[in-house]
């Protein structure tokens, strides 16, 4: 059997709450959630080059999707558990404003923002008790 790598050796040694949820778990509930999000982004994306939708809404949008791909880079690769946690809340904050800013204009696209916002609410507090349980 190979050695395990670093990253998984790193978070198995980490203080997480007894509910966190199993890395197939968090897989299933991504690979739903990833074409909600490509959906949602690319409605932005189409209406806002179309000028129908506010510049403000597109960057929320923008810096929502940034902060998402870079949690897991930030996380597993730097395991920099506090730039990590600031991350997650960023993503939090933006899919609440997403949901409430774009649903004047699409209420699909807002009803897609909901379990996203749900699992990445899960996911914050499971983020910040590790920050909690594993402060230095």
């Amino acid at each position: 059997m190979p050695p395990e790598s670093s990253w998984k050796q790193w978070y198995k040694k980490l203080k997480k709450p007894s509910w966190t949820p199993s890395g197939k778990t968090i897989g299933i509930i991504w690979s739903v959630l990833y074409p909600m999000i490509a959906v949602s982004y690319v409605y932005v994306l189409i209406n806002y080059f179309r000028g129908n939708l506010d510049p403000i809404i597109f960057g929320i949008f923008t810096v929502n999707l940034g902060a998402n791909i870079a949690f897991s880079p930030v996380f597993f690769g730097l395991k920099n558990i506090p730039l990590a946690t600031l991350d997650i809340l960023i993503v939090w904050i933006t899919i609440l404003l997403q949901h409430i800013l774009i649903w004047q204009h699409s209420w699909i696209i807002g009803v897609l923002q909901i379990p996203y916002f749900i699992w990445v609410s899960i996911a914050s507090v499971v983020q910040l008790t590790v920050y909690s349980k594993n402060k230095k």
